[in-house]
């Protein structure tokens, strides 16, 4: 259990890291929260409730699934990854989860809530696929499934089961981690998990009739930071997103190599990511066509957040970061401020995946992928309660 001194010391000395990086970047372009309560003064975390999960005060955590637990017929899944939350018409919501297995033994499962919060129903929306690991959530309500395999596809599901899934082979092939909309210019970006991966984007060239790209006619680019590591890019277009004779990410000589690309976000103009080889988190503002980064481990002596991975955001734009390793801890990041919102004591060979808060707010669900003992058919989804 750390100890909560140093935990102290830590994070003031990463905010005047921050504030020096802020001043070298210009203005910053972490989220500004834009409320008076901030995620970021919770306060200290308490000792493991029975769950095994620290929290701040007057948060309680609950168990929703176990790998291989039966639900109304399904049995959930193993190792639980990338995640996103659907609201239903009735006031009840469904929380997806990926199911990161080798051999085809992979897929999507959902748990449907009642507005009350009670599980009603689990069933798959996607079967038979590899490695199943993050994605993105769409605004017209479907799950972007992807998979972390050479030649991996993106799969779009409907969350509430009705429609079967479908492949989306222009949004490339490769080893596939996580998507996000930019819900203005209606554009795609995604991540690669390589350590010499690229950061790609997809346009459509038509639409439905209610103004949403069409994912089966569009083009893919890679980005080109034009000078060093950050600052304004260059897309070119791949000539062959099918990568049928060439990998995507060296089809065009002037690319950028991200060390292991994880979770993306989109957020008021701002696409989020992070790499989890050298421990950043990125910014790209798409309306000035500019990189930055606004977090990376390596300047600091006891960095609060290490093992970046999946990604996401409240509603006042404070970004959430899961830890895969590292502390096994979901952190906050904002203006300033690094800030452990919740931490699972051990479970230290697994990792934290797939956060995403009910629509209200009020609620936020993960997992932790192989939960104590480390082995994939050991995972456990949470759910957080609390004055989010």
């Amino acid at each position: 259990m750390k100890n909560d001194y140093f935990d102290l010391k830590r994070r003031k000395l990463l905010q005047y890291g921050f504030m020096g990086l802020g001043i070298f970047f210009g203005n910053s372009l972490l989220p500004t929260p834009s409320r008076a309560a901030s995620l970021t003064q919770l306060g200290n975390l308490q000792p493991p409730d029975a769950n095994g999960v620290r929290l701040p005060r007057d948060f309680t955590s609950r168990i929703v699934a176990h790998s291989g637990q039966t639900l109304f017929g399904y049995e959930w899944h193993a190792a639980p990854d990338g995640g996103a939350i659907f609201a239903a018409a009735d006031g009840g919501w469904i929380y997806v989860s990926n199911s990161e297995l080798n051999d085809k033994a992979g897929g999507v499962g959902a748990l449907r809530f009642n507005q009350q919060g009670k599980i009603i129903n689990a069933y798959s929306i996607l079967k038979n696929t590899t490695r199943n690991c993050a994605g993105g959530h769409t605004p017209w309500k479907t799950w972007l499934s992807c998979e972390e395999i050479n030649n991996g596809q993106v799969w779009e599901c409907d969350p509430f089961g009705k429609k079967a899934a479908q492949v989306r082979n222009s949004l490339g092939l490769f080893k596939h981690e996580a998507v996000a909309v930019d819900t203005k210019n209606q554009q795609l970006y995604l991540t690669e998990d390589e350590p010499d991966g690229c950061l790609y984007r997809y346009t459509a060239r038509s639409y439905d009739t209610a103004g949403h790209p069409d994912l089966n006619d569009g083009f893919l680019e890679v980005a080109e930071v034009v000078h060093g590591c950050i600052g304004e890019l260059r897309w070119h277009i791949l000539p062959d997103p099918l990568a049928s004779t060439t990998p995507t990410r060296k089809q065009i000589i002037n690319n950028t190599r991200f060390d292991g690309g994880e979770g993306i976000w989109y957020h008021q103009g701002i696409v989020y990511f992070t790499t989890k080889g050298d421990n950043r988190v990125w910014a790209y503002n798409v309306q000035n066509n500019h990189l930055s980064i606004i977090y990376n481990a390596a300047l600091y002596i006891w960095p609060v957040l290490t093992g970046v991975d999946n990604i996401t955001a409240n509603a006042a734009g404070e970004l959430l970061v899961a830890e895969d390793g590292g502390d096994m801890q979901i952190v906050v990041l904002t203006e300033g401020e690094v800030h452990p919102l919740l931490q699972v004591v051990g479970h230290d060979q697994s990792e934290i995946t797939g956060p995403a808060f009910s629509p209200d707010g009020t609620r936020l669900y993960f997992s932790s992928q192989r939960g104590k003992t480390g082995k994939s058919e050991d995972g456990v989804t949470f759910e957080i309660t609390g004055p989010f």
